[in-house]
């Protein structure tokens, strides 16, 4: 039990990311398939709309939960904002492309395309979060 406890707390942020990721993701395609599906908004709408929900969940329990951020006082604040919206603007062109190629040029099925665009939205993320937004000297 104690190998598990110490197991635990040396990956305690990857393991608090990867659930936290899932809820994000989970919001994410829920948000992409309630505007595509039921509301009938191009894919490319669905999509900024799923990120913009799925984004705000994401700084929230990012900065809290999984990074334990210790950025105080608003400049901090402010400055961590920026880096983390700003890299996921970055992740949000990806998203653009990859639906745009999958749905548009492979003329895959948009759901399918989604998930596998949150595979790899949720792993570049986690790389940005790690090393640039919320980075610690533990690294």
């Amino acid at each position: 039990m104690a190998t598990l406890v110490k197991l635990f707390k040396k990956y305690q942020s990857q393991i608090a990311y990867l659930f936290f990721g899932g809820v994000t993701t989970i919001i994410n395609l829920a948000t992409f398939a309630v505007a595509n599906y039921w509301w009938h908004w191009n894919y490319q709408v669905a999509t900024v709309l799923a990120w913009i929900i799925a984004v705000l969940v994401a700084y929230i329990t990012n900065k809290l939960w999984v990074f334990s951020s210790k950025a105080t006082g608003a400049v901090a604040i402010i400055k961590e904002m920026i880096s983390f919206f700003g890299f996921r603007i970055l992740t949000l062109f990806f998203e653009m492309i990859i639906m745009f190629v999958g749905i548009t040029v492979l003329h895959g099925n948009a759901m399918l395309v989604k998930v596998i665009d949150q595979i790899i939205v949720v792993v570049s993320n986690y790389f940005f979060s790690k090393w640039y937004i919320f980075k610690t000297n533990d690294i």
